[in-house]
């Protein structure tokens, strides 16, 4: 009789990586009026710890900027590690790239509001991302890569 593993998903730690916030035209932008554009890039990588343990860095960078020139530039990596166990290659891929990032978000999107309003720019709360989607997204796009660049069987 095979024992078989039991699935196994817990949170171990949420802390932040790395922070950086930057307002090139100094005092100037304080001059102008505030209509920024807002640009959001959001990025996530997984790294294996250990059999078990992942470390999952999700990096939201924010940059404002008024016509041409940069108003405020705010990057957060926000990280966690994870026990994750008894899954499937497949499944281990869409709960590091879709559940961990889900629970990093909130945490990175209030350190990005925090260094904003510590710049003295008005709030900014980032609206809530779908990973799930994102990561179908992702998924499709890679298996209609694989099919375009498979040899044509005659």
């Amino acid at each position: 009789m095979t024992e078989q593993t039991q699935q196994q998903f817990s949170l171990q730690r949420i802390y932040v990586k790395d922070v950086s916030f930057e307002t090139p035209q100094g005092h100037e932008v304080f001059r102008q009026q505030w209509k920024p554009r807002v640009n959001l890039e959001m990025n996530t990588k997984q790294n294996r710890i250990d059999d078990n343990n992942y470390e999952v860095v999700l990096t939201l960078s924010v940059t404002a900027s008024l016509e041409e020139k940069t108003a405020f530039l705010a990057e957060v990596q926000q990280a966690g590690i994870f026990l994750v166990a008894g899954m499937s290659e497949s499944q281990l891929r869409q709960v590091l790239s879709t559940v961990c990032p889900n629970i990093l978000f909130p945490y990175a999107r209030e350190a990005i509001d925090n260094l904003v309003t510590r710049g003295s720019f008005p709030a900014l709360m980032l609206a809530p991302v779908n990973f799930d989607a994102l990561y179908q997204q992702a998924v499709k796009q890679a298996q209609e890569k694989a099919q375009a660049e498979a040899p044509a069987i005659n």
